[in-house]
């Protein structure tokens, strides 16, 4: 009878703390890593052995900013995060929570902004949801067949809602009663109780209700006052957990709210991070802020982290749909109106042309879109000819406005005419010493959102590679253990949950990594089946990179490709209680 379930033998092994790695062998057993040898042991003591000859042997991935909340409840296997070596994903961000509000509202609050089809989630809510509080929330996802561990956020945006009504929950009058801010309270510390991490929010206003009933109104959670969000975060203190939150970007100012939350004076200090360090092409200030805001609440007592993407953010559009165009007027315009034909007539029109060209040359105003269509490439459009090229030179050709062009190729091809741009990480010397800020946490893929956008599933590779590359070119940006670690134990630890780390005893989340896979083109794109959805989604294919990923100790991943029982059969992920206080 073999001692081990599974034995991997011979590769670099990574601890998730940021330890030396070595050449060592791992046992596993009944879940967890029973044994870490230095000499090779006997292939008998094991029924499983795997080679890892050449291969980093790593503590599973974390992905600790996700929107699979609809995904996880019809296709819960959240393969394409899963064959990317990441074993614990984090949902519930952005305000965004499908926990307490009823059906229709939690589709509502949730589809426009992640860009998910309505049609699609409404009806996967009305076929499962039955829960509508914290507790009965956990129970269901505590007997779900995931893939990866699950880890989540009480959103706001599903908070607020629940309790005040979708309608009164965007009304800019209405604020909630002392008796709706206690129900708030109470089911927080609900959640809170129940393992959650904490609370997100959100501040950004171009993030938009769907459905008929309060089509176009910012989310709920924009809506309250910082009162309402500071009797939140005392509790949120009061348990050492998480305040996720996003800024208003027309008001950077509005920052200080959170720092002021944050600082350690007289009382423990409020962990909280936001989105997001980024190098902007149209506002290269935010990112020297972002370093001094970190910077002053840390010193000051704070544990604040910024999230940060370590890739370029590039985005894609089909058409005028695109959430940038949210954040100035003449955008948000096109984009509340839902009929193509009424759009069509807008675009055309020529006092609002004047408003979009206005809209397009003021350089100055808070933005994240750099607003030039000159860094926009054309990547499909029935008329094949404009394909590859950008639109600024394409309407200097034809003698005309480049937002005229565009406006008018919006008319005639509609969703049909695709293009993408990047609108920041685009200088690789940046975005190597932002990777290696302390106050940053490496994350922000919004994996299972913008099904034909942005969202980035071999995250954690991306990162690797760019510190794998530093290194062969001589200008290392830190070790390969300061870097998994990253990705690992470091976030793990901060947020409190027991996972990140692959020590004797430890839950054996693992994921064995070719190094020579990192050599490929990772920001490569291609269309894949959403399971259960009907749907083609934009995803990232990594061949001969990730060769095997263990949850709990069952193969997940075998030779890249994942296991057929992965979130059919329980046994591999589970819901992660925050609190985990580590040893030492």
């Amino acid at each position: 009878m073999s001692l081990y379930d599974t034995l991997i033998i011979g590769g670099r092994y990574f601890d998730g703390t940021g330890a030396e790695s070595r050449i060592a062998h791992i046992a596993v057993h009944e879940g967890r890593v029973a044994r870490v040898f230095d000499e090779k042991p006997d292939p008998a003591l094991a029924s499983n052995v795997i080679d890892a000859s050449g291969c980093w042997v790593t503590p599973g991935f974390l992905d600790t900013h996700t929107h699979y909340d609809a995904e996880l409840l019809v296709s819960p296997a959240l393969s394409e995060s899963v064959r990317h070596g990441v074993t614990t994903v984090l949902i519930g961000s952005c305000s965004l929570s499908m926990v307490c509000s009823e059906a229709e509202d939690a589709s509502d609050i949730f589809t426009r902004v992640e860009t998910v089809p309505r049609e699609k989630v409404l009806p996967i809510l009305q076929a499962h949801k039955q829960w509508n509080t914290p507790a009965l929330w956990v129970d269901f996802i505590k007997n779900h067949p995931l893939g990866p561990n699950v880890i989540s956020f009480l959103g706001h945006s599903d908070l607020r809602t629940a309790v005040m009504g979708l309608h009164r929950a965007t009304d800019r009058t209405v604020r909630p009663t002392a008796q709706e801010q206690q129900q708030m309270e109470n089911l927080l510390e609900e959640a809170l109780q129940q393992g959650f991490l904490g609370l997100s929010t959100m501040c950004l206003k171009w993030d938009k209700v769907d459905g008929d009933r309060e089509w176009s109104k910012s989310l709920p959670s924009t809506y309250a006052r910082w009162p309402e969000v500071s009797r939140l975060n005392r509790l949120l203190r009061r348990y050492d957990r998480v305040h996720q939150g996003a800024p208003n970007a027309a008001n950077p100012l509005q920052v200080t709210q959170y720092l002021r939350e944050t600082l350690g004076w007289l009382r423990k200090p409020l962990k909280t991070t936001l989105i997001a360090m980024i190098d902007l092409k149209g506002n290269p200030t935010v990112r020297p802020m972002a370093s001094l805001v970190s910077r002053i609440a840390n010193s000051f007592g704070g544990n604040f982290r910024w999230q940060l993407l370590p890739t370029p953010f590039t985005v894609y559009a089909d058409g005028m749909d695109i959430v940038l165009f949210e954040e100035f007027g003449a955008g948000e315009m096109a984009l509340d109106l839902r009929d193509q034909l009424e759009r069509n007539e807008l675009l055309k029109d020529e006092g609002y042309r004047r408003k979009f060209r206005k809209f397009y040359r003021e350089k100055l105003s808070p933005r994240v879109w750099q607003r030039d269509f000159g860094d926009a490439i054309i990547l499909d459009c029935p008329d094949q000819s404009v394909v590859g090229r950008n639109f600024a030179e394409l309407a200097l050709e034809r003698g005309i406005h480049v937002v005229d062009f565009f406006l008018d190729m919006v008319v005639s091809h509609g969703r049909a005419l695709r293009w993408y741009t990047v609108v920041g990480n685009h200088r690789k010397d940046r975005l190597s010493k932002m990777v290696a800020h302390p106050d940053a946490l490496i994350t922000f893929s919004d994996a299972g959102a913008h099904i034909r956008n942005m969202a980035f599933y071999n995250l954690p590779l991306r990162f690797l590679k760019l510190v794998l590359e530093s290194q062969q070119q001589d200008q290392p940006i830190m070790s390969l253990e300061r870097a998994v670690h990253r990705l690992t134990g470091e976030q793990a630890d901060w947020f409190g949950i027991d996972a990140g780390h692959i020590r004797e005893g430890d839950r054996a989340d693992i994921t064995i990594l070719d190094p020579r896979g990192l050599s490929q083109d990772l920001e490569q794109v291609e269309w894949a089946e959403m399971e259960n959805f009907g749907l083609k989604r934009m995803v990232n294919r990594v061949p001969g990179c990730i060769r095997h990923v263990f949850i709990n100790g069952r193969l997940a991943v075998s030779d890249g490709v994942p296991e057929a029982d992965l979130g059919k059969k329980t046994g591999f992920g589970r819901f992660l209680q925050a609190g985990y206080r580590p040893a030492g």
